[in-house]
């Protein structure tokens, strides 16, 4: 993709051939449809990427070399590998040429896209805890489902670095049984990141490290049932894997409506819980910011006695809004603020935090030792130095680039495809909900099967619902290149065009 690798591929002496054509995967330009040169290159790379004939760690040829061998224009290979780069799967490597990097995401061979593993259907009958894992594993030719950041954006050299650094370092005590709150250079890298990035004054000491917010949860669910409490006011809509989370501990989740400004404090009142669970920077899955009111009405609410379980998921994620202050920072000790790299780096490393206010912490520490004795520690030591070294905020500012040329790309395909569909939470996040509105005749889900008939997987919004609503779709656009998003959206146009 750039100079330095394509002079130092001519000058390993490659004959370029004639004849419109090229041995390197027989491509043909005849094959292209007018004016289309481009995206067939790119179309025909990347399906060479996913069924394996380029895997990863392989070397296209030099922009140059492979042009001369199509007789078309160096611009069109250029732009060609350009796409795939956005997309996440190939990057320049200076004299090393241009590499993959990443596969699309493949589906398993055989099964039926529509069926979880009881044989029924994935999105017609009521979520079960596997529903998740059934469409996870469902066959697919694109995935919008939402939740993940852009996974091939992942910093590996940093990561190795930074590990290689660390087992340089590491005495051998570190491997012994640790601190069950987490290491000390983790705390104190994340209680310095929530300062620097979410306005969040804590000492290191108040920081519980945990298996993703996940494990978050479940651990304040086991405190708060020691207390007697047993029901965890919800954002309607609201994130179902975070419901099934609480409703696994043994919570009920009385819904509590959000709308423009976010929750409604009238209704956490009359539900009379008193614990609710938010997600106020960046609501799941409307998007709206929690407006200054209600945040004053949430501190007279806690004031007489309530507990906020704050979920900042992906409150770093924005594109051109201001940031949303963190509730943690404005109420203190009645917030019990959790966080994560799920949505910064990896949903697979599996580490979190929570800031516990004072009153809970020893009992969360005690929860947490007699669940798994502490996070492993290495990857605590690596992430630490990751986020110390400022590698954390370069790859922030990587993602949002990304991530905003995608939702952008996501916007203009909902435009051309979902006639009639309104767009909600474009400013901040890793995806969009649209709805339909509230006098369409056909239920979301029926959508949502129609479109995985047709290979696309997306959310209908009704998952994340205990309360009647229109239906609408959450869809994610971070992990998915441009290409795939618009493939993605126009195949839920057929979708919707079958069951409207």
């Amino acid at each position: 993709m750039d100079r330095a690798h394509d002079d130092a591929d001519d000058r390993s002496g490659a004959v370029t051939p004639r004849g419109g054509g090229s041995d390197f995967l027989q491509l043909s330009p005849a094959d292209a449809p007018p004016g289309g040169i481009t995206e067939w290159l790119a179309r025909r790379l990347r399906g060479a990427i996913a069924d394996g004939r380029l895997p990863v760690g392989s070397r296209l040829p030099a922009t140059r070399v492979l042009a001369a061998e199509l007789r078309v224009s160096r611009g069109v290979v250029t732009e060609a590998y350009q796409r795939l780069s956005e997309d996440g799967h190939v990057a320049g490597r200076g004299r090393n040429g241009t590499v993959v990097v990443a596969a699309p995401v493949s589906p398993p061979d055989g099964g039926d896209a529509r069926q979880r593993p009881d044989g029924g259907p994935l999105f017609t009958a009521a979520p079960g805890p596997a529903a998740f894992d059934a469409l996870r594993t469902a066959p697919a030719r694109v995935d919008l489902s939402p939740g993940a950041p852009d996974l091939a954006a992942f910093p590996r050299a940093a990561w190795l670095r930074a590990e290689r650094a660390v087992l340089a370092d590491m005495p051998a005590a570190s491997l012994k049984y640790g601190d069950p709150r987490g290491l000390p250079e983790l705390r104190g890298a994340v209680a310095r990141w929530l300062a620097r990035n979410r306005g969040i004054a804590c000492d290191p000491a108040d920081i519980l490290i945990t298996s993703g917010v996940a494990q978050g949860i479940g651990l304040i669910a086991d405190v708060l049932r020691r207390e007697d409490v047993t029901a965890m006011a919800f954002e309607e809509p609201g994130s179902l894997g975070v419901r099934q989370h609480l409703v696994a501990g043994g919570f009920t989740t009385p819904p509590v409506r959000v709308d423009a400004q976010g929750v409604r404090v009238d209704d956490l009142l009359a539900c009379g819980a008193r614990a609710v669970l938010l997600t106020p920077a960046h609501q799941f899955p409307t998007g709206v910011v929690l407006g200054g009111e209600r945040r004053r009405a949430l501190m007279r609410w806690a004031a007489d006695g309530g507990l906020i379980v704050e979920d900042d998921y992906d409150a770093e994620h924005r594109y051109g809004r201001p940031p949303a202050p963190a509730l943690r920072a404005m109420l203190g000790d009645r917030v019990c603020y959790a966080g994560s790299v799920s949505k910064l780096l990896a949903p697979a490393l599996r580490i979190g935090w929570l800031v516990a206010p004072a009153r809970h912490r020893e009992a969360l520490v005690t929860a947490k030792r007699f669940a798994d004795l502490g996070n492993a520690a290495l990857p605590q030591l690596v992430l630490a130095r990751i986020m110390e070294s400022g590698a954390l905020e370069r790859h922030l500012r990587v993602l949002r680039t990304r991530h905003r040329r995608r939702r952008d790309v996501m916007i203009e395909a909902v435009r051309a495809h979902l006639p009639g569909a309104v767009v909600h939470g474009a400013a901040a996040g890793l995806h969009l909900m649209v709805t339909f509105g509230g006098d369409a005749a056909w239920d979301d889900r029926t959508l949502a099967e129609a479109a995985l008939e047709l290979g696309v997987k997306a959310h209908p919004l009704s998952w994340h619902r205990q309360l009647p609503g229109p239906p609408g779709l959450v869809m994610g656009y971070a992990s998915s290149g441009t290409a795939d998003i618009t493939e993605g959206v126009a195949l839920l146009g057929k979708a919707l065009a079958r069951v409207a």
